[in-house]
């Protein structure tokens, strides 16, 4: 039998040497760092060497003191200001010098007790990391906004981020698996966009009210991560409620329509779904008060018509024909948000039965399709649609 155990403890003062000093020469925070910093890093490389031989050499698990004192030491790198970029370095670095200390101590009769010290590591090495991420994020509430800590949150949500869990948890923000990705994209026309300040502003008021993930990825794109137990049609129903209101409320602080998408994801994909929840929003009608989180169900016709210029091309010009109508394209929108119900159709536009009767008409007459023909839908709808989105520069404001 070897003496891998008595190795690392004999190593352990070399081994957490070599740690602090790869990770002030790679890790960009750290290259600064004070003398006592570093003293401090020294001492407490060298207890968890020797701690974790004891506990390995035991086969006993990390004890809730050892879990606290790696998150006390979170917290300290945390309120030092250590970015998350170079946190994750920084574990990076232990993980991959913690494996050379095992390669460089194992010797040939030490196959038995290497096995159980990568055991021990799987084991119990997700728990030390918790445990200091836990702590790091704590630290950076001292000097982190909420605001900004959503934003950070939904980035990481994004990437699919391991240390996402802990970000959210401290912010009262639980991760889930499945969200409704919805892109809220505010109307620049011929007004500015808005400013750095405005967006920054804006933030904290709606996380007042929305404990949501959010993030500006545009000057004029929010993202929010509504959670979704699950794609389950009556969560989902929940998931965009919550969008709707999110986005009615953005609309009525910027002063500005929006266009709204929206796309359902599971966490570990969710990058893909915001993708198509932003190409839903630029088809999607442009609103002052948004009527609904649109999605592909919504608006595919446009999608495949953008990505077919001489389809978009015959569209505007039929979108033409109508805008030569008075309140035509008003009309037939409500007309098919209300299903072709007349009734309904002539009370959300205030005006009698037979007016829009006359209007309906006058829509045939200009176009020669029947607004109440399947043909009339599939093409006057995605015509309409496309204009009410500003497709063409020459958008109907609602």
């Amino acid at each position: 039998m070897g003496d891998l155990f008595g190795a690392f403890k004999r190593r352990a003062e070399a081994n957490a040497q070599r740690v602090v000093e790869t990770c002030i020469s790679e890790v960009a925070d750290f290259q600064a760092i004070e003398s006592t910093v570093r003293a401090s890093m020294l001492d407490f490389a060298v207890v968890m060497r020797r701690r974790s031989a004891d506990l390995v050499a035991a086969d006993e698990p990390l004890l809730e003191s050892d879990l606290d004192h790696l998150e006390s030491v979170g917290e300290e790198r945390g309120t030092q200001g250590i970015s998350l970029a170079c946190q994750r370095h920084l574990l990076a670095v232990h993980a991959r010098l913690t494996l050379r200390e095992i390669y460089e101590a194992a010797g040939p009769d030490d196959l038995n007790d290497t096995m159980r010290v990568l055991g021990w590591l799987a084991r119990q090495g997700v728990r030390a990391q918790t445990a200091y991420t836990r702590g790091f994020f704590r630290g950076h509430e001292r000097f982190l906004s909420v605001a900004t800590r959503a934003q950070l949150l939904a980035t990481m949500i994004l990437h699919d981020d391991p240390m996402a869990a802990e970000l959210g948890r401290s912010l009262g923000m639980p991760v889930t698996e499945h969200y409704l990705a919805t892109v809220i994209r505010v109307a620049v026309d011929q007004l500015p966009p808005l400013s750095e300040s405005r967006r920054q502003k804006i933030l904290p008021t709606l996380l007042e009210q929305y404990r949501l993930p959010l993030t500006w990825q545009e000057p004029g794109e929010l993202v929010a991560l509504v959670p979704c137990r699950s794609l389950d049609p009556h969560h989902a129903t929940a998931a965009e409620s919550t969008g709707l209101a999110l986005s009615r409320d953005v609309a009525e602080i910027v002063g500005r329509p929006c266009s709204v998408g929206s796309a359902h994801g599971h966490r570990r994909s969710l990058a893909h779904s915001v993708v198509l929840a932003r190409k839903v929003s630029q088809v999607a009608p442009i609103e002052r008060v948004p009527r609904r989180p649109y999605s592909v169900a919504d608006v595919f016709a446009e999608l495949g018509a953008v990505q077919t210029p001489q389809v978009d091309h015959w569209l505007r010009e039929i979108a033409q024909r109508l805008s030569s109508g008075p309140d035509l394209v008003i009309t037939l929108d409500a007309y098919y948000c209300n299903d072709m119900n007349r009734l309904r159709t002539a009370t959300s536009l205030h005006i009698h039965p037979r007016t829009l009767d006359y209007r309906l008409r006058r829509t045939r007459d200009l176009v020669g399709i029947e607004p109440s023909s399947t043909r009339g839908v599939r093409v006057l709808s995605t015509a309409v649609t496309r204009m009410l989105a500003g497709a063409w520069d020459d958008p109907v404001a609602r």
